[in-house]
């Protein structure tokens, strides 16, 4: 019989000195203060932990299991106290828009990625329960965003973490609170550690016409090589996008390269994504096209930033919201309207990992 218990936290709860929460079973919380006053929550299972920021974009910030670390490397050991997209990156787990999203062009207005990235959340909470799949601790919130004459929505995200599982289920739910259409970007943006000699196993065919590589260099990086030598092997990949599929030191992802991936999806509507290490293990995306029906594909590896976006499910380019405005790209909600977007995200074991392959290659043949 399915059981459940929720805990409404409060600041008050966040000490430097970490201090335990909820245990159920395997599963344990704790509350801890960032020096930067960042407020954070550590779940811990039988297989690893993550680390969530519960009034801060609801990111979540680390995630480790089966003593892999997963989360990309960047430049910020530590969150700060910040709503500016690039003075706070370097998490695992972040979501984008909703009034914009992806990088603004010079027609836009918007900050990077829109304004959910780093939403001070007025509420959140912890639930936790047992049903069908055995134990688990959830982390939700609420974060209302009101802009006079312009704006009026709530965002509601949600994780859930199962007592021996290293995947993690997210849902964002967004509710229009005007009386008038609202117009939204939304993007589950994942941030993997790239492993040298890995496959890139997903659900879309690996060629120029289901993958366009998007070959610039965006405004807000630099590359730290030789720019030419990265023009030449982009190129490289436009016309032939296969030849990302296997990982390696030697491809010049620096400063990045993003690719537009049109998936494919199972009898039951997911789509699914696996970085598969050399050992077998893998990171895992799966997501539902109908919901989110673009995947950007974002890696870059220079000296300070080391990431592999295997699949950021999102509802238009990551482009800015002019070039999802022309293309017809937007998402038009009803006064009242809810939309619902739903994904998972973690580790595979390498029995799993091949069992998510072997549906790949069902839904490509």
């Amino acid at each position: 019989m399915e059981h459940h218990s929720t805990i409404r936290l409060n600041k008050k709860f966040f000490e430097e000195n970490e201090k335990k929460l909820l245990e159920n079973g395997g599963l344990h919380v704790s509350a801890f203060l960032y020096d930067t006053g960042v407020h954070a929550l550590r779940i811990r299972n039988l297989r690893g932990d993550i680390i969530m920021l519960p009034y801060q974009g609801q990111q979540i910030w680390d995630c480790a299991f089966d003593n892999r670390r997963l989360t990309m490397k960047s430049m910020f050991e530590k969150p700060f106290d910040t709503r500016t997209y690039g003075e706070t990156y370097g998490c695992f787990l972040l979501h984008c828009g909703a009034t914009a999203m992806g990088a603004p062009s010079k027609d836009d207005t918007h900050p990077l990625h829109g304004e959910l990235p780093n939403a001070k959340y007025q509420s959140a909470y912890i639930d936790s329960g047992c049903d069908e799949k055995g134990r688990y601790v959830g982390v939700g919130g609420e974060y209302e965003h009101i802009i006079a004459f312009r704006h009026h929505y709530v965002a509601s995200p949600y994780i859930r973490l199962y007592e021996n599982d290293a995947v993690i289920s997210v849902t964002m739910s967004i509710t229009n609170l005007k009386h008038t259409d609202m117009e939204l970007m939304y993007m589950l943006h994942i941030n993997y550690l790239p492993v040298d000699n890995s496959n890139l196993i997903y659900s879309a065919k690996s060629d120029s016409e289901n993958i366009f590589t998007h070959v610039s260099i965006p405004s807000h990086a630099a590359a730290a090589g030789d720019t030419e030598r990265f023009l030449e092997f982009a190129n490289k990949v436009a016309r032939n996008p296969e030849i990302h599929n296997k990982l390696t030191k030697e491809q010049l992802f620096d400063p990045e390269i993003c690719f537009t991936i049109k998936y494919l999806s199972d009898e039951n509507g997911y789509a699914y994504s696996l970085q598969q290490h050399p050992d077998g293990y893998a990171d895992y995306v799966r997501h539902r096209p109908e919901e989110l029906p673009f995947v950007i594909r974002w890696i870059a590896r220079t000296p300070d930033l080391d990431v592999m976006g295997l699949a950021l499910p999102a509802t238009a380019e990551h482009l800015g919201y002019t070039d999802a405005r022309e293309k017809g790209n937007l998402v038009i909600m009803k006064p009242f309207e809810k939309k619902e977007f739903h994904g998972e995200a973690g580790l595979l074991r390498p029995e799993e990992a091949n069992k998510v392959a072997a549906v790949i290659r069902e839904i490509l043949a």
